[in-house]
């Protein structure tokens, strides 16, 4: 699933829980999806420097981003895995 699905699920729980005045986990998981796409873009902006032979990029840094966006983006799909389960579980219980 890709990052642009997932955020736009994510704005549509976010004014859904606006126009009921709750703010909660749809809040939350913009906020966590936001930072993760800023450092998604950060790390290809890094290795676009680096490989256009920018000096004040260093092979350090850019690996550092990567990774870091690489990490977020594994914890944010873990957490949609968890939110998936917990709703199928939910949509299998007897009222």
């Amino acid at each position: 699933m890709k990052i642009e699905s997932i955020q736009s699920a994510a704005q549509a729980v976010s004014q859904s829980g606006a126009a009921s005045g709750a703010a909660g986990f749809g809040d939350a998981l913009k906020r966590a999806l936001d930072g993760v796409n800023a450092s998604q873009t950060q790390a290809e902006t890094l290795s676009r420097e680096f490989q256009m032979e920018n000096s004040s990029v260093s092979l350090e840094e850019t690996m550092v981003a990567v990774t870091k966006a690489n990490i977020a983006f594994q914890a944010l799909l873990q957490v949609r895995n968890k939110v998936v389960a917990a709703y199928q579980e939910i949509m299998n219980m007897q009222v």
